[in-house]
């Protein structure tokens, strides 16, 4: 039909024809997909202190780590814009195992980084129709999949409930329910979920201190620090500020007291202060490593009581699929979000 045609059919015929479009557009082009967005975590801060050498190298790592991992999944990239990717999977499962191994190689590269040279990705995860054509992904989906990826911590996943819906048991447990999150341009807050892609009966994922009773969820990225400092040089000194309710006692803790180092297979203390360290009763001298797990118990300068923990859960037998237990495999937390 030319566009002569065209501009001899009625109102009524070309509304008619117009449907006929739109139905054959969705037949042929319209599918579900897995769609995945992956972006470096502080970028623009790293380009102005290191320089824009460094800082596309740090981008270059993200996509080639990234192109690694695909074959997992048989997904394919879609698009990169600045240190952001854009990639589609045939089923979230597919997805997820290759976000998990993506995320596994950026902990093993950055144990040969300096701390401050870090790769820190966050990752959204969704599942809805898109139109494509075998190369270009676009619709409502996509709009919504760019957005979730900005909710994650470094090295955490982000999954919507579309995606949370068509996960097979193996990743469903593995999923914590957080409070609704408002998302720039999507009308209604959009019900979210955390996955924890390590093994949580290996990696903690949380902390109490007994002392002032507070719980802390572990941050998602390789090291995370623990000290009495909360800023140095304009920067957050400590990922968990540690502190006593007798001021006396506060001052016995280290500005920077010990890291928490999560490995490729398991998770080290690394005590940085002179300060006493002990984990489970033995103590720990400056700059050695210890490996501890989700009942590892920390005592920091004979003042803190730290007690690690994990959000694992163990399926119901004879559950094979937790689809079919409706909530199952998730808890609310409405702390985080």
């Amino acid at each position: 039909m030319t566009l002569h045609d065209l501009e001899a059919l009625s109102m009524t015929e070309l509304i008619h024809l117009q449907g006929r479009v739109l139905e054959a557009l969705r037949r042929r082009f319209e599918r579900p997909l897995a769609l995945v967005f992956t972006d470096v975590v502080g970028s623009t801060a790293y380009f102005a202190r290191y320089g824009d050498v460094a800082g596309r190298s740090l981008q270059q790592l993200h996509f080639d780590l990234l192109s690694r991992a695909l074959p997992v999944g048989n997904g394919r990239i879609v698009d990169t814009a600045g240190d952001g990717a854009f990639t589609v999977f045939s089923s979230v499962d597919f997805a997820v195992d290759a976000v998990s191994k993506l995320l596994l190689a950026v902990s093993e590269a950055n144990e040969q980084r300096q701390h401050d040279h870090h790769l820190g990705i966050r990752v959204g995860v969704h599942f809805g129709p898109v139109l494509t054509d075998g190369v270009q992904v676009t619709g409502d989906a996509v709009n919504l999949a760019s957005r979730v990826a900005s909710t994650a911590d470094p090295g955490g996943v982000r999954v919507t409930r579309a995606a949370f819906g068509e996960l097979g048991g193996r990743w469903r447990v593995r999923c914590r329910a957080i409070a609704p999150v408002e998302l720039k341009g999507i009308a209604h807050p959009v019900e979210l979920f955390a996955l924890e892609w390590r093994d949580p009966t290996v990696f903690p994922t949380r902390v109490r201190i007994v002392e002032t009773n507070e719980e802390h969820a572990l941050p998602a990225k390789d090291t995370i620090t623990f000290g009495r400092l909360k800023e140095h040089d304009g920067r957050i000194a400590n990922d968990i500020v540690l502190w006593h309710p007798d001021v006396q006692a506060t001052m016995r803790l280290s500005r920077w007291h010990f890291e928490l180092r999560r490995t490729p297979n398991r998770m080290m203390l690394r005590a940085v202060s002179d300060q006493m360290t002990e984990v489970d009763d033995q103590p720990v001298a400056r700059g050695t490593e210890v490996p501890v797990g989700p009942n590892s118990v920390i005592r920091v300068a004979r003042v803190l009581t730290l007690q690690l923990s994990s959000d694992a859960r163990n399926s119901i037998p004879g559950e094979e699929d937790p689809r079919a237990a409706g909530t199952l495999g998730f808890t609310v937390d409405q702390r985080r979000g």
